[in-house]
C-alpha cells in the first residue's frame, strides 16, 4: 500500500473521529438548550443542529461551483445528501431496541417532511425544464441578457424562508406541548455555558465536515474510482457523516425528535444550498448544465420523505424479523435502488 493511500485514509479517519466526538457533544448540548429554553427538541433539531450539520454541504457546494467549476459535484452533493439523510433514519431502528423509532416521533414532523417534498419537487421540475431544448438564439447583444440564474433559485430561497417561518409559527401554537418536557438534562450548567460548549462543538463539526469532501476527492483519485460516481455518491455520503453521527448520538440519549428534526431540517437546508450553489456558478443556470441523472436522487428523496410521513402517521409497532420496522426497511431499499440507478446512469 502506497504512502499516498495511507495518508488519505488516515485523513479520512481523523475527520470521522473528530465528527464522532464533536457530534455527540453537539447533540447533548443542543438537547440541553431545548430543555433550558423550552423551544423543544424538534425546533432545535430543525434549526440549530440541522444548520450546523449541513454546513459541509454548503462549503463543498460553493467550492465546487465557484472554484473547481464542477456543477455536477455540487448538485449531486445537495440532492444525494437528502437521500443519504433519509436512509440514516432507517439505521435508528437497527441500533435501537423496543418500538420502532418512527413510531415514537411527534406528528409535527409530517409538516417538515411535507415542506421538504415541496422544495425537492421544485428542484426536480427545474431539472426537467432544463432538458427542454432552447429556442433560437437571441439576436445581437440580447444574448447577453439571458438569465444567469435558473428560475428555481429564487423560488427555492423563498420557499425555504416560508418553510422555516411556517415551522416556527407551528411551534408557537404547540408551546404547551413542547414545554411539558423531562427535567433539565444538565442542571449544573447555565444556558450561557451550554451555548458556549455547543458553539465549540459546532466549530469542530464544521471544520472536519468541510475538510471531508476534499479528502473524499483525494481518496477517489488514489483509489482509481470513477469521478462522476464518487462525486455524487461518495461526496454526499461524506458530507452527510455529521448527520449520521448526530442521529446516533440522539438515539443514545433517547432524543428521537431531535434526531428526526435534524434530518428533515438538513434536507430543507440542502435545497437552499442548491440555490446558493447556482448563485456562485457564474457561467449560467446550474440545473441547465448538470446531468439529468440527478433527477433520480430528487425523485428518490421525494419518495423516501413520503415513507417517513406514512410511518409517522401510521405508527407501526411491528418489527420485521424482529430487527427493523417496515418503513425503515423500505427506506433502505429505496436508498439502494437510488444508488444503483445513479451508478447505472452516470457512474461508468
Amino acid at each position: 500500500m502506497s504512502n499516498a493511500v495511507i495518508e488519505v485514509w488516515s485523513s479520512f479517519a481523523i475527520c470521522v473521529a473528530v465528527i464522532g466526538v464533536a457530534g455527540v457533544k453537539l447533540t447533548t448540548y443542543g438537547d440541553a438548550i431545548a430543555d433550558k429554553t423550552g423551544m423543544g427538541g424538534t425546533w432545535v433539531g430543525l434549526v440549530l443542529i440541522a444548520t450546523v450539520t449541513s454546513l459541509p454541504e454548503l462549503a463543498s457546494g460553493i467550492a465546487a461551483t465557484a472554484v473547481a467549476l464542477v456543477p455536477d459535484i455540487a448538485a449531486g452533493d445537495a440532492l444525494g445528501s437528502c437521500v443519504y439523510n433519509l436512509a440514516i433514519l432507517a439505521l435508528m431502528d437497527v441500533f435501537r431496541r423496543g418500538r420502532p423509532a418512527l413510531a415514537l416521533a411527534r406528528p409535527q414532523h409530517v409538516l417538515s417532511a411535507g415542506l421538504g417534498i415541496l422544495l425537492i419537487g421544485v428542484a426536480a421540475l427545474g431539472l426537467v425544464s432544463a432538458r427542454i431544448p432552447a429556442g433560437p438564439p437571441a439576436p445581437g447583444g440580447l444574448a447577453a441578457l439571458a438569465p444567469a440564474l435558473g428560475w428555481t433559485t429564487p423560488l427555492l430561497l423563498i420557499l425555504y424562508a416560508f418553510a422555516i417561518r411556517t415551522l416556527y409559527r407551528y411551534q408557537e401554537r404547540e408551546v404547551a406541548e413542547f414545554t411539558a418536557r423531562e427535567s433539565d438534562r444538565l442542571p449544573g450548567l447555565s444556558l450561557r455555558q451550554v451555548a458556549t460548549r455547543y458553539a465549540i462543538a459546532a466549530i469542530f463539526v464544521i471544520a472536519a465536515g468541510s475538510w471531508l469532501p476534499f479528502v473524499s476527492a483525494d481518496l477517489a483519485t488514489v483509489m482509481g474510482w470513477e469521478q462522476s460516481f464518487t462525486g455524487t455518491l461518495f461526496t454526499a455520503m461524506s458530507t452527510s457523516l455529521p448527520e449520521l453521527v448526530v442521529t446516533l448520538a440522539c438515539l443514545r440519549i433517547g432524543a428521537i425528535d431531535l434526531a428526526l428534526g435534524n434530518i428533515l431540517g438538513s434536507n430543507l437546508f440542502n435545497l437552499a444550498i442548491l440555490a446558493v450553489d447556482d448563485l456562485f456558478y457564474l457561467p449560467g443556470p446550474l440545473l441547465g448544465v448538470v446531468s439529468g441523472a440527478h433527477l433520480v436522487s430528487a425523485v428518490s428523496a421525494i419518495t423516501m420523505s413520503a415513507v417517513v410521513i406514512v410511518a409517522v402517521f401510521y405508527r407501526s409497532e411491528r418489527r420485521l424479523f424482529g430487527l427493523i420496522g417496515w418503513p425503515s426497511l423500505l427506506l433502505l431499499a429505496l436508498f439502494g435502488l437510488n444508488s444503483w440507478l445513479v451508478y447505472a446512469l452516470g457512474g461508468h
